[in-house]
């Protein structure tokens, strides 16, 4: 969380624009809306980060450093601050006084469902004030709520984009019973911008999957999405080795096997782990180490993970599988397909990619062995770009707030009689009509016959109110409505999480 007052957490431009807009205003409001696709297949965003960042920002991060403060020390922070940099020292400090007066934020905001999937060009939150004298706050949040929420959202779709692949090979190739939440994990977050913006990202990928590496992303959840993980499935982590320790007993023991031996025997007998192995010679432990612990690894009480590190990750996991199966053996499930052994199991733990992952599950199936043979991870690349191909040319989409267009726009305000001002933006040189905004206020609306989302635009506030899927969730410093994290992932894979 922030550590100095949220009104100074905003493009220097926003704390000028109170003197600028029309006197005598009364209401405005604004919509955050994805205005366009740079991905080819995707044509929805999914909802969700709304809920934290209220109750991380507009709530602990405005009691704690603006209206539980003095008014002076708050005062002097933005005056220092302001006067120091763009020369506008006593601009603010009315309005300033009369919020810290008030003692609350008077803003309301209405969103759709946090998991919802809604189109393109389709609001997904309102926000207008509540108090005539203060329609400067409500696009005073832009910067804040755009820049906190748009990577969560990006995480969210790439989880559920990995999750309609698991899906789809899962249901050909593995047993109803087959948990499709644990097949993929996150395992991102060193290669992130940020401690924060890694807990978010997984924190979204973990609405469709249970497995990660990042541990604060279970806090995040915890705080923000009424779960705990004491009574809920909030995600998992996993025990594993890593070069500088299997590097470390190689110096130590002069061989693999000595410590291979003690991991199975002495560190975690009665365990799942996982274990890196590429660190000198991957075939060599697969073909010979491992068919020399055969007795060990099956006297085993867990299962034991065979994670390559390096190489031509679809050929290295699925031959993997292949040798396993030859050293250990399995069953057939119910659907035809060789299952290993429980003792063991094949891992990659990142450069997997939306195009990896369905390499590795389809040369899997053509040969006969089921999805859950293998644990794949998502790593930072695929959480900040997509490989695509274009004309046969493989190119990358760097995921930025770009991706999908996000923005906040104002689109409607009153005056001091209550009078409808319609305000909108359609620029001329936009020919892709990329720009163009809603127009007065809007009404989201579910349309059950094609299963999209779309939006009615040019109404008053009156008019909006009814039939709208944009609910109210924030009013005057409060939460009004807490989502689950179960409820949020019900709303995302429509009751099958």
């Amino acid at each position: 969380m922030i550590s100095y007052s949220p009104l100074l957490c905003l493009d220097f431009y926003k704390t000028a624009h109170a003197e600028q807009y029309p006197t005598a205003l009364t209401k405005m409001v604004s919509y955050y809306t994805p205005r366009m696709t740079r991905l080819a297949d995707t044509e929805k965003v999914t909802m969700f980060g709304l809920q934290a960042f209220i109750q991380e920002y507009l709530i602990e991060a405005f009691n704690t450093h603006f209206f539980n403060r003095s008014l002076d020390e708050v005062l002097a922070e933005y005056k220092r601050v302001l006067n120091n940099t763009i020369g506008t020292d006593g601009v603010g400090v009315e309005r300033l006084t009369a919020l810290h007066k008030l003692g609350y934020l008077p803003l309301e905001i209405r969103a759709v469902p946090e998991g919802t999937r809604t189109n393109i060009h389709v609001p997904q939150i309102e926000i207008s004030n509540t108090n005539p004298n203060f329609v400067w706050l409500v696009n005073s949040i832009e910067t804040m709520l755009s820049c906190t929420m748009w990577h969560t959202q990006i995480s969210a779709e790439v989880g559920y984009r990995y999750r309609q692949i698991v899906n789809k090979y899962a249901a050909l190739t593995c047993d109803d019973d087959v948990v499709r939440a644990k097949l993929l994990g996150d395992f991102s977050m060193r290669g992130q911008e940020s401690v924060e913006s890694a807990t978010k990202s997984s924190a979204a990928f973990c609405l469709s999957f249970l497995n990660t590496a990042t541990v604060p992303a279970i806090l995040w959840l915890e705080h923000n999405y009424a779960c705990r993980v004491e009574n809920d499935a909030v995600a998992y982590g996993a025990l594993s080795t890593e070069h500088s320790v299997m590097c470390s007993n190689y110096a130590v023991d002069g061989d693999e096997i000595t410590h291979v031996r003690r991991l199975l025997k002495e560190i975690y007998p009665y365990q799942n782990f996982s274990m890196v192995s590429d660190s000198y010679d991957y075939w060599n432990l697969v073909n010979n180490i491992l068919p020399a612990i055969k007795e060990d690894v099956m006297a085993h009480h867990g299962c034991l993970a065979i994670r390559g590190d390096s190489g031509n990750p679809v050929e290295i996991v699925t031959e993997t599988v292949f040798k396993l199966w030859e050293i250990f053996g399995g069953t057939v499930n119910s659907k035809g397909y060789k299952v290993l052994d429980p003792h063991v199991k094949a891992l990659y733990g990142d450069s997997i990619t939306p195009q990896r992952c369905e390499a590795v599950y389809k040369i899997l199936m053509e040969h006969g062995f089921a999805i859950n043979n293998v644990s794949l991870g998502v790593g930072s690349f695929s959480m900040q770009c997509l490989e695509t191909m274009d004309g046969g040319e493989k190119t990358y989409a760097p995921y930025t707030r770009d991706t999908f267009g996000i923005a906040v726009k104002a689109t409607y305000a009153e005056d001091a009689d209550g009078k409808p001002i319609m305000i909108f933006k359609n620029p001329k040189t936009d020919s892709g009509h990329f720009k163009e905004s809603q127009r007065g206020c809007c009404k989201v609306v579910y349309d059950y016959t094609y299963h999209n989302f779309f939006c009615q635009d040019g109404l008053t506030w009156e008019e909006s109110q009814i039939g709208n899927w944009l609910k109210p969730v924030f009013k005057d410093g409060k939460l009004l409505r807490i989502y689950t994290l179960d409820e949020v992932r019900n709303n995302l894979h429509e009751g099958n999480f």
